[in-house]
């Protein structure tokens, strides 16, 4: 006897569970559960495989592994973000819990268990150890250099770009990051011949600014290979390639060398609780007495909150744990670091953010070629969702200038 899957009953078990609801349900029966405001987004489920996942894994990680694979479609992620800061669901008690899963489990039918989406990264191994460090960056960057140049800038910069003023979209982002990069050269008081080191130097963007505006000699650490090659390239082609220096290592395998200042951008958020203090002693080694660092990083601002969830943890940045700013003080304090100046700069990552994702959604096409259709609705979500993360007070960034005592 042939069985058939029928929505019915989850329609209903979602309709009395969820009785005030800002946002649409489509199946793949072609029925509908329609919001009760007349309006929000609309999430489509493809497929019984939609459900399926969220059943395997209940959360954001099982809706994560349905939106990645393209099982479960949302019209508008900005209207979906807006939807998870605003709205609040009712509670939903032990009884009608399982009235919902029953009907899950009727609408989804016998089936095979979905895999989880191919670029899906588990956790493997002792959590920040440098193979698992390493592991983690080559998942978010071992992708083609050129799907990044469809939304950065012309120097590759992936980081925050400072905004003259970041209320007003009217200023070009090349210019921005410039002056974002020029910013770091100032605070760090560079001089002609000064040893500099950048940690997580990316494509070479500030190595090169260093090199070619003040003369800098610059080592740049990065633990992706792809990103090192084309940062050796861009130095030989800007002739600096004798000034600037990529290795791929990871900073704890630093030792026995000495530098006049060091820039660390973007990369203290992939550190972890566990190795900031590390992380601080290990710079201070390489500075003399009166060496410059600039700390530049993203800040979480709430406490008692999950550092990530489900979602950013197996697509974007595993094991990536932005810290509170006085966590990071107190470790380069600790360290032996005088902390002279902090400044933040959660609105001008809002504006970036912006910036990015226009920029990928105008090359979609060719950014789904180049990386495929599961990391491309990783990466429209992502940037959204750090920019509502920026604009709601859930994150800041900051640069903390220090000097060695």
């Amino acid at each position: 006897m042939e069985w058939h899957s029928t929505t019915k009953p989850l329609r209903a078990e979602l309709d009395a569970a969820l009785p005030q609801r800002p946002f649409t349900l489509r199946f793949w029966d072609g029925t509908t559960l329609p919001s009760t405001s007349g309006n929000g987004p609309v999430f489509s489920a493809r497929s019984p495989r939609a459900v399926a996942h969220a059943l395997l894994a209940p959360g954001q990680l099982g809706l994560s592994r349905a939106y990645v694979s393209g099982e479960l479609a949302v019209d508008d992620i900005d209207g979906v973000l807006a939807l998870l800061r605003d709205w609040q669901p009712p509670a939903i008690d032990g009884a009608t819990r399982r009235r919902l899963l029953v009907g899950a489990l009727r609408a989804a039918g016998p089936m095979r268990p979905p895999r989880p989406p191919a670029i899906e990264l588990r956790p493997r191994g002792r959590r920040h150890s440098v193979e698992r460090d390493a592991r983690s960056v080559r998942h978010h960057y071992d992708v083609s250099p050129e799907f990044f140049a469809l939304f950065l800038d012309d120097s590759m910069t992936y980081s925050c770009a400072v905004f003259e003023d970041p209320s007003s979209d009217g200023e070009p982002l090349e210019r921005a990051q410039e002056r974002k990069l020029e910013m770091v050269c100032t605070k760090l008081a560079l001089r002609e011949g000064d040893r500099v080191l950048d940690v997580g130097c990316g494509w070479g963007s500030f190595a090169l600014h260093a090199a070619t505006r003040h003369g800098a000699s610059v080592v740049g650490i990065t633990l992706s290979e792809p990103q090192a090659a084309r940062a050796r390239e861009r130095a030989a082609a800007a002739g600096v390639g004798d000034r600037v220096e990529i290795r791929v290592a990871d900073y704890r395998e630093l030792r026995g060398e000495r530098f006049d200042a060091i820039a660390s951008i973007g990369m203290v958020e992939h550190v972890g609780s566990a190795q900031i203090d590390r992380y601080a002693q290990t710079l201070a080694g390489l500075l003399g007495p009166g060496g410059r660092l600039l700390n530049h990083g993203i800040a979480r601002l709430r406490h008692g909150e999950a550092e990530a969830g489900g979602f950013s943890e197996r697509y974007v940045f595993p094991d990536a744990a932005p810290l509170h700013l006085s966590r990071v003080l107190l470790a380069l304090e600790r360290a032996g670091f005088v902390c002279e100046h902090v400044e933040g700069f959660a609105e001008h990552y809002a504006r970036t953010l912006t910036h990015w994702a226009t920029r990928l959604d105008a090359n979609a096409t060719e950014a789904q070629r180049l990386a495929g259709a599961e990391r491309m609705r990783v990466w429209r979500l992502y940037l959204r969702a750090a920019r509502s993360g920026f604009e709601t007070g859930f994150t800041s960034i900051y640069q903390v200038r220090c000097r060695r005592a």
